[in-house]
């Protein structure tokens, strides 16, 4: 199913600007649900999100239990509705990368591969598809033909072959940057079908640089003191090795994604995030929501709960009061 996803280009704040309100991390339905809060309440709003397929619900093919929408429905669908409907009260959506972040600042800055974004408040709600096991070479390469952005270093990879690894939109948009650089592009699908909208399938599919292989699992990143090539598997077809100079890898795993905080948010035994009841961390301004947190629920319905929550909770912070004043009935 095709969606008409708007991405906006919103201003990139320098210096001690603070040109939104909040800065929400992460667009799922914990993030997309906290944006609809905050910009109802009059919070100029900024959502950065790698894609629509970058999380857990974007991912899931059908829900049947979600309140209020009774007939089944993908994943990614009612998470572009959320998203829709938080445009609707002014939230913006820009589709990035976020790479690092200064949260001890009064003002908050997100760092991010399309520039620095600042605000008064940040919403972190990456969830927990971060990796914790590497593929053999990974770790040894990274920086050496491994890389995590194609917008980053698809430049220095000119006329060459390389491998994309992954399934989500993220993987496949990167893929298609690659294109304008480099020879050719090994698109390694760890699933049999890409998990992404159909017209960004198609246009992956169209391109006569991208080589698809579906069910294709990466097993190890060859190379001394750079890559020279991949191991994968295909489910019935044994192992295959492919030579290639870069491997840019957009896998998924089941960790929080909590590498990009640099160590400034408190973090649980569980490398979880540590918060109170509105969801706030021990940093002003600073609050967290969804799969970031060990005691949370892995169901989209509590995300959105939580996400709304701690919207009402920003609101409440920035405006410098313990009783919430704006009628959320309306």
């Amino acid at each position: 199913m095709d969606f008409n996803i708007t991405l906006e280009a919103p201003p990139v704040g320098t210096g001690g600007e603070a040109p939104y309100d909040v800065v929400i991390v992460g667009g799922g339905p914990a993030g997309a649900t906290a944006a609809i809060y905050t910009a109802r309440a009059g919070l100029k709003t900024l959502v950065i999100d790698k894609g629509l397929t970058a999380g857990a619900l974007g991912i899931t093919g059908m829900i049947a239990n979600y309140p209020g929408v009774p007939e089944e429905i993908g994943g990614a669908e009612l998470l572009e509705r959320m998203r829709s409907q938080a445009r609707a009260f002014g939230a913006q959506f820009v589709a990035d990368k976020v790479i690092g972040v200064d949260l001890l600042s009064q003002v908050k800055s997100v760092f991010a591969n399309g520039g620095t974004y600042t605000g008064r408040a940040v919403i972190l709600s990456t969830g927990s598809m971060g990796r914790g096991q590497r593929v053999k070479g990974e770790d040894e390469l990274l920086g050496h033909g491994v890389s995590y952005c194609a917008t980053c270093d698809a430049a220095f990879f000119r006329d060459q072959e390389v491998v994309v690894a992954g399934n989500s939109d993220e993987a496949i948009e990167e893929a298609l940057f690659l294109t304008r650089f480099v020879k050719r592009v090994h698109f390694l699908s760890p699933t049999p079908a890409l998990k992404a909208p159909q017209a960004l399938v198609e246009e992956l599919l169209a391109n006569q640089k991208v080589t698809l292989y579906p069910g294709a699992a990466l097993r190890e990143v060859q190379g001394r003191e750079r890559v020279s090539g991949v191991r994968f598997g295909v489910r019935g077809q044994g192992e295959q090795t492919l030579p290639v100079t870069g491997a840019f890898i957009y896998l998924q795993g089941g960790k929080p994604v909590t590498d990009f905080l640099l160590g400034q948010v408190e973090l649980s035994s569980q490398g979880c995030l540590v918060v109170d009841r509105e969801y706030h961390t021990a940093l002003p301004g600073v609050f967290a929501v969804g799969d970031l947190l060990c005691n949370h629920v892995k169901q989209a319905v509590v995300a959105a709960a939580e996400g709304a929550v701690a919207g009402i909770a920003v609101e409440k912070e920035l405006h410098g009061r313990k009783q919430l004043a704006v009628d959320w009935s309306k």
